[in-house]
């Protein structure tokens, strides 16, 4: 496959997503993604209906995730409506999620005393304290940190919307101290590349953050929303509400925060202790 005409092809999609749909720089970055590896898998810029319920099947039969299936099928919807004609394609069912492998509270604070430097101090404490995602992180600016109130603005998040979440005074120390030995003006990122102090990419911040567990958790898979997920269980744990969960991880609805309920039995247990009524 042509690389120039994909590259042309898919930066035409973007614009049509962005200007015709009025889609997040977020949600489009990921359909371009998903339509670049399908075009590639179908080796056709212009597939037939037929082609792509071939794909789809494939995909099925090959047990990709539900959200891959889905995004693909959406990413793909969108690529022919900008070529003239409709397609809708079938949702598999939902599975019901149940989050495993979360870091304990110890396991979290011995990743973030493995850090050999201030630099990877500050992302490992900013991602466990904030629950922020990836790409958040990568976009965060230094203006958008009130170390005054322990708060973090969080811009153009998922959904493209702003909110404003906590973070611990432990936290703030930390990203004091790197401030001080990294100076930044508040219109710039708070974190960049080392060499080029370029804005980060979403692979940079999950390769660091693997690089510092090595060192304590050695061959545990840790990734970014992981550590995200793990914020929301010790949080749970420890008695917050739905709602402040919610909040601080901007879910658009009370049912993605539910998925850790679910998740979290050690939260049911000492619950029902509790409650439980004093028949003896």
């Amino acid at each position: 496959m042509h690389k120039q005409k994909l590259k042309n092809v898919l930066k035409k999609f973007e614009e049509y997503l962005i200007v015709d749909r009025g889609l997040a720089r977020t949600t489009v970055e990921g359909y371009s993604r998903s339509l670049s590896i399908s075009l590639k898998r179908m080796r056709k810029f212009c597939p037939s209906p037929r082609d792509i319920k071939r794909h789809i099947l494939w995909m099925h039969k090959s047990k990709y995730s539900y959200h891959h299936i889905v995004n693909t099928s959406l990413a793909i919807e969108h690529y022919c409506r900008q070529r003239g004609f409709t397609i809708r394609l079938g949702r598999p069912k939902k599975p019901k999620r149940v989050i495993k492998g979360v870091l304990t509270e110890s396991e979290v604070s011995r990743l973030i005393q493995s850090s050999k430097n201030i630099r990877e101090k500050a992302m490992i404490c900013l991602m466990a304290y904030s629950g922020m995602r990836n790409r958040e992180i990568c976009s965060l600016r230094v203006g958008d940190v009130d170390l005054g109130s322990n708060r973090v603005t969080v811009r153009a998040g998922k959904n493209n919307k702003d909110r404003i979440i906590n973070i611990s005074s432990e936290c703030t120390l930390v990203l004091i101290d790197y401030l001080k030995s990294h100076l930044r003006q508040n219109e710039d990122f708070l974190f960049t590349t080392i060499v080029r102090n370029n804005q980060l990419a979403s692979g940079d911040l999950r390769k660091t953050l693997r690089t510092v567990a090595k060192r304590q958790l050695g061959a545990r898979r840790v990734f970014p929303h992981l550590i995200r997920h793990s914020l929301a269980t010790n949080l749970l744990n420890r008695g917050a509400s739905l709602i402040t969960i919610k909040d601080q991880l901007g879910h658009a609805f009370i049912d993605s925060t539910m998925i850790y309920v679910n998740s979290t039995a050690f939260r049911n247990r000492s619950e029902y202790e509790y409650f439980k009524p004093a028949y003896m």
